[in-house]
């Protein structure tokens, strides 16, 4: 029991770390000599290197505060996990926790399909930070699952 709660924790502070870096990380799309994250659009000239803010466009501004809250919602579901171990009755269920994870996980998602479907296509790749909150949305989901059926042993 004790190694799959290491385990759990172990994933979900994997999937909390990918949303914070996918988050934070300046590479959501790239190409040539610019790169485009959540908050700012930045080039290579000449002259350096040169970052202007994001566009305040609504679509941008509703996958930067999803992304925050599926990093709340993930750090919550953590607090809760720790909280519930120590607290929760013999046999009882982290529902509490799953709720906020999958929470987390439906939030990641749909900020991760906001910005696929109008970032705008102009020649740009899908960079790592993009990637690392697509790899976040099913770790986050499985340990939202986990929490579901795990027990806490009697």
């Amino acid at each position: 029991m004790l190694l799959i709660l290491l385990g759990v924790l172990i994933l979900h502070l994997i999937a909390l770390i990918l949303l914070i870096v996918s988050t934070a990380a300046s590479a959501w799309t790239v190409g040539g000599d610019g790169s485009t994250d959540l908050w700012y659009n930045c080039m290579t000239t000449s002259g350096g290197y040169h970052c202007k803010p994001a566009s305040n466009e609504d679509w941008i501004q509703a996958v930067q505060a999803l992304m925050i809250l599926s990093i709340l919602f993930c750090f919550f579901s953590l607090i809760a996990f720790l909280y519930q171990l120590f607290r929760l009755v013999k046999g009882g269920r982290f529902f509490f926790t799953a709720i906020f994870q999958i929470l987390a996980c439906v939030f990641v998602m749909c900020g991760a399909i906001i910005y696929t479907v109008m970032s705008p296509d102009n020649g740009l790749q899908f960079g790592y930070a993009y990637v690392l909150a697509w790899v976040a949305f099913p770790l986050c989901l499985i340990s939202g699952l986990i929490y579901i059926v795990l027990r806490k042993k009697e």
